[in-house]
């Protein structure tokens, strides 16, 4: 299985080289990463300037490309050309935090996955749930290990047709961890906030801020098995249509 590697947190993000140690050792890997940190970035793409790709090296010499294009624009780039050999999947992270409910429509690791599923190829978005007390270094091996582990099995099955899986790992050992549960988007609950401040010469700037978002922990839902310490496997899919609504708005019988 030859796997592309990127994320949303830059190519020397510690998740994304404890990807490319993991699959290394058994997969031929390429890894296409942006040169800085694209969180919370949306799927976004390049189409109003020209960008840059270059070779790299992750901190244990790892060989790698980088670009100054989005996540999304690093599958792109890879499936149209930069990459010669053929991809068979496309796994992006490891996120340093959850990427959960409405998460997944800002963040730039899921878009990447995304973005494999537009181009017709498996993509798979990997998230570590830091609990947020945590202060030290990340320990991004188990999740790593539990990543490459999933892949094979998943490549062996396949994914159908514009269908990206979206997975949040336990931060916990493997041994601790409850198992695998197969999950739907959970509510997020955002508490943002406006902040207004002044720059020196007193013109008025804004932070959006406010305190961290919490989830609604109900049945079946990636919030709830993270807190019960399951492995939150959620397909996601291409098509936003909201199916069951279509033949109630058709009711309206909007005019021109």
């Amino acid at each position: 299985m030859h796997v592309l590697l990127t994320n949303d947190d830059g190519v020397m993000a510690p998740g994304l080289a404890a990807l490319a140690k993991a699959f290394g050792r058994v997969h031929k890997t390429t890894i296409l990463a942006p040169d800085r940190n694209w969180s919370a970035s949306g799927h976004v793409k390049t189409m109003h300037r020209p960008m840059l790709v270059w070779e790299t090296e992750l901190a244990d010499g790892t060989p790698a490309l980088t670009t100054d294009g989005t996540p999304s624009d690093c599958v792109a780039l890879a499936v149209l050309g930069i990459v010669p050999d053929p991809i068979d999947m496309v796994i992006s992270g490891i996120n340093p935090l959850a990427n959960l409910g409405h998460d997944v429509t800002y963040s730039g690791t899921v878009s990447a996955a995304m973005e494999a599923t537009i181009s017709g190829l498996m993509g798979i978005a990997i998230s570590l749930d830091t609990p947020e007390e945590h202060k030290d270094q990340l320990d991004y091996g188990p999740a790593a290990e539990i990543t490459l582990r999933l892949a094979d099995q998943i490549f062996m099955r396949g994914l159908p047709k514009g269908v990206f899986l979206n997975i949040n790992i336990p931060y916990q050992s493997v041994e601790e961890l409850a198992g695998i549960l197969i999950t739907k988007q959970g509510q997020r609950v955002y508490r943002d906030a406006l902040v207004h401040r002044k720059d020196p010469r007193g013109r008025s700037y804004y932070w959006i801020g406010g305190d961290a978002p919490t989830g609604v922990l109900e049945p079946d839902t990636d919030f709830l098995a993270l807190t019960e310490s399951y492995v939150s496997i959620t397909p996601l899919q291409l098509d936003l249509t909201a199916h069951r609504h279509r033949s109630t708005i058709a009711e309206w019988d909007l005019k021109l």
